[in-house]
């Protein structure tokens, strides 16, 4: 998966394998990077999204990209009852965590219309092949006023916040997933931002998929986004 730094990033069928090939690379080392890179800061990240989802006890919540299980294991100290999905078998086979897990593609979940009551799904809106028809299948599965919770990565506002997060994410961050994993898949991850759309675009995209109530939070001074919204 190396690729140069003038390589274009890769798009449709070639997108989705190389990120199924990436993620069932770095699978077993994978939460020991997501903690030494964002200095455990990934913990409270997650635990805002379960928050923020704010669902009932007992609500059903798709868990999508679910990796090794860290948001499941969340919702279910939350007492909320989740369903793991990822398009990688490394990652499942690495997870741990006691909740359902299903070999699932994003774009095309095996559940039926307005099935479950939420979804949550983070740092992974940058590595769908489409962001519009992930947004469209949110809103088929979750139930009217059901809610969703999306966390992925952002940059900071403020020009010198940026500056020293692109350094960090561009530089300092490949270097230790290197020394602590894949080398090529922590070259790739900070390049992968460039997939996302404007956080506009985005927001108007979910409301034009049926949600409401659509909201953005910046965590950490930028450097993480929280998207939520409510099924119309």
């Amino acid at each position: 998966m190396a690729r140069t730094e003038t390589e274009p990033l890769p798009t449709g069928d070639e997108k989705v394998r190389a990120v199924r090939s990436m993620f069932d690379a770095i699978a077993p080392r994978y939460d020991l990077v997501n903690r030494v890179m964002t200095f455990r800061m990934d913990v409270g990240w997650r635990k805002r999204t379960i928050r923020d989802l704010g669902l009932p006890h007992g609500s059903v919540v798709l868990d999508l990209a679910c990796g090794t299980g860290d948001l499941c294991r969340g919702l279910q100290g939350s007492g909320l009852r989740p369903v793991g999905m990822d398009l990688s078998y490394g990652m499942l086979a690495a997870a741990r965590t006691d909740a359902p897990l299903v070999h699932a593609d994003a774009l095309r979940l095996p559940v039926p219309d307005a099935s479950v009551d939420g979804v949550t799904c983070g740092f992974a809106l940058r590595n769908f092949v489409e962001l519009e028809p992930f947004f469209a299948e949110l809103g088929r599965v979750v139930r009217p006023g059901g809610r969703i919770a999306l966390l992925e990565v952002a940059e900071p506002a403020n020009p010198v916040l940026r500056w020293g997060h692109g350094i960090y994410f561009g530089k300092v961050v490949p270097r230790i997933g290197g020394l602590l994993s894949d080398p090529s898949a922590y070259q790739y991850l900070p390049k992968s931002v460039a997939y996302l759309p404007e956080p506009e675009v985005m927001l108007q995209t979910l409301g034009a998929q049926g949600f409401d109530r659509v909201d953005r939070q910046l965590l950490s001074t930028g450097i993480a986004q929280l998207i939520t919204a409510t099924r119309a």
